[in-house]
């Protein structure tokens, strides 16, 4: 009887070199990873801020006036990690600026109900 076994596997060496082509993907990824999170974040600032200037004007048509109270906007909804601030601007205008603790570091958007000629409402830098 010939009992001579013929085993099948990974060797050690094979094993070690898929563990490091894992782990330099997970070096490359991880970080771009947390870069795509800070910008969701940001973007979420932005959207806030839309939603806000969107809010205070149906409170305006209802109320003639604005208002620096979040809970007093219809349908509006604050994004988890967003921070929104109201301004009133005299009696004719406000200014919401909107940041994430989470984004991107220093980053912020300012939604103006009333900006200068030329100028966009929203400035997010």
């Amino acid at each position: 009887m010939d009992h001579s076994t013929k085993q099948s596997g990974f060797t050690l060496i094979e094993l070690l070199v898929v563990v490091a082509i894992i782990g330099i993907l997970a070096a490359i990824a991880i970080p771009q990873f947390a870069a795509y999170r800070a910008k969701g974040y940001d973007a979420r600032s932005a959207s806030d801020c839309r939603n806000t200037a969107t809010a205070e004007e149906a409170y305006y048509v209802s109320n003639s006036a604005y208002t620096t109270t979040l809970a007093s906007l219809p349908g509006f909804v604050q994004s988890a990690n967003v921070t929104v601030a109201i301004a009133l601007v005299g009696t004719t205008g406000f200014t919401a600026t909107c940041t994430s603790a989470k984004g991107t570091s220093g980053y912020s958007c300012v939604w103006s109900s009333a900006p200068a000629a030329g100028a966009a409402n929203l400035v997010c830098a």
